[in-house]
């Protein structure tokens, strides 16, 4: 046995990120050498706007052993195929950024390329047409794929403190101790600037050895004790404040997250089983707070349910996210807004990279530094993604103007010329969305390359176009042959009410 592994591990927080990490890190370390605690207080409560996920989430909870339908029953859970966008790019617009492309290349060309050519050769089927899960999504449709359609994921929509709940019975079932209790000190070691323990309001002393910080927008470890730098993004990304609040169902639950531009923001919907989740998210130099709570209120589809909540928040992220023996997940780490529902996302792959690079009592600085890289490369990959949202648009309200007229990150600028250039998009180290997932969001903001591929003219016009009208009535076949998403959630997961 290694005499400097890692014995024990102190979580500082709970919620949706503590709870992850104390659940995967008990599922994969053994629990007879390697011993758990979570710290969390009562008294502290969480954020809690995050309750949409991606497709990635689905491994994680498999990796965990959790059944689908057992997960979903618990959490009130939804499904989600993607997000519809609601007047970004000009008033009136609607797009679909789903998961999944737009079906097989034709020639091993994208698809998307043949449609920039059908469109300008004036077609009008719009490209969310050639969308499995669009198919689905627009006629409140649901199954699980079938691997002889068209493939598609699928994510979820889910209620966040009851997640946080059900982790933790897992956790604790498999040895995980949690302590009740708010911190006062935290000693650091003299020689190395290693955390030693943590000490408690009623006088306990949690020792540890590694050390994750989930404590939010506190940062309570890896910002206040140990200092860790903030890399402000707000100059790319004004929102600043976000307000939420829960409403009662007035419909069946949609398959899929709903964002709405708005003049200085944009307003979310997420549909769960018993409830569903509603915020704004908006520039406070352009939104006065009582303008942002009116404009949630009168959007609701049902009676709201709690006093809406309101936070600030800078955009961006750690300078590390590990730094000596300790290592910050969730919101300690950084923020983005929801608006591509990656807060759970990045927790996760942050977990997935720290037992990736899982240390011993050393703490090799090399091993620090490639997890930052790594994790880092995804970060500024995302920031760029929400930021191409905001800099295409053609909205006229000033928050608009100032986003198409500012300095954008070169890897975003590199990819918005290459696309504007060739209708292809360079993906880079660390990406997180694909080439479809581009093209979804840059072709439905109406952002389109100044040409096709040239090398799918060899094919004759009528032959390509009868070849895509197909492809969409295949597309329209699935949605008609699946089952309601109320039907299936009935079926198979429905929650106690």
């Amino acid at each position: 046995m290694n005499e400097a592994a890692i014995r024990s591990i102190t979580i500082l927080g709970g919620g949706t990120a503590g709870w992850m990490a104390a659940a995967m890190l008990a599922k994969k370390l053994d629990p007879r050498t390697v011993h758990i605690t979570l710290v969390e207080s009562e008294e502290i409560g969480t954020v809690g706007v995050g309750e949409a996920t991606v497709p990635l989430f689905c491994h994680f909870n498999a990796t965990l052993g959790v059944d689908e339908h057992a997960f979903m029953q618990a959490t009130q859970a939804s499904y989600k195929l993607g997000i519809e966008f609601c007047d970004w790019g000009v008033a009136g617009n609607t797009h679909f950024h789903g998961f999944g492309d737009y079906g097989e290349p034709i020639d091993g060309i994208a698809p998307h390329q043949h449609w920039l050519r059908l469109h300008r050769a004036g077609d009008t089927a719009p490209i969310d047409d050639y969308s499995a899960p669009y198919a689905l999504a627009r006629r409140g449709k649901f199954m699980p794929t079938d691997p002889r359609q068209p493939r598609y994921l699928h994510a979820y929509h889910f209620d966040a403190v009851l997640y946080a709940r059900y982790l933790r019975g897992l956790a604790e079932s498999r040895g995980v101790v949690r302590v009740e209790g708010r911190v006062v000190d935290v000693p650091l070691d003299a020689e190395t600037g290693h955390i030693r323990a943590l000490v408690l309001a009623d006088g306990q002393v949690v020792d540890g050895e590694l050390f994750i910080d989930c404590t939010g927008f506190a940062a309570e470890l890896i910002g206040r004790r140990l200092g860790t730098p903030y890399v402000d993004w707000s100059h790319w990304l004004p929102c600043d404040s976000a307000i939420a609040v829960p409403c009662a169902r007035a419909e069946a639950p949609a398959p899929f997250t709903r964002s709405t531009a708005l003049a200085a923001g944009w307003q979310w919907r997420i549909p769960l089983q018993h409830r569903e989740g509603n915020g704004v998210v908006y520039a406070s130099a352009h939104m006065r707070d009582d303008e942002a709570e009116a404009t949630l209120l009168a959007n609701l589809a049902g009676a709201p349910l709690a006093t809406p909540r309101r936070f600030r928040f800078t955009a961006g992220r750690r300078e590390a996210f590990w730094r000596h023996n300790c290592v910050a997940l969730g919101f300690a780490s950084g923020f983005l807004e929801p608006l591509e529902s990656t807060g759970i996302q990045l927790i996760q792959n942050g977990i997935g990279r720290l037992l990736e690079f899982f240390p011993d009592r050393h703490f090799d600085p090399a091993v620090c530094t490639e997890y930052n890289r790594v994790c880092g490369a995804e970060w500024d990959r995302i920031r760029d993604f929400i930021i191409a949202h905001y800099c295409v648009s053609q909205r006229p309200e000033p928050m608009w103007q100032a986003a198409r007229a500012m300095d954008l990150p070169d890897t975003l600028r590199h990819k918005l010329d290459t696309w504007r250039a060739t209708g292809r998009v360079p993906l880079l180290d660390g990406e997180s969305y694909s080439e479809s997932s581009w093209a979804a969001i840059l072709l439905g903001n109406g952002f389109l390359p100044r040409r096709h591929d040239p090398l799918i003219d060899a094919l004759p016009v009528e032959a390509l176009r009868a070849s895509m009208a197909r492809r969409r009535e295949d597309m329209a076949r699935l949605g008609r042959a699946a089952p309601d998403h109320q039907v299936y959630l009935d079926r198979n997961c429905k929650a106690a009410a």
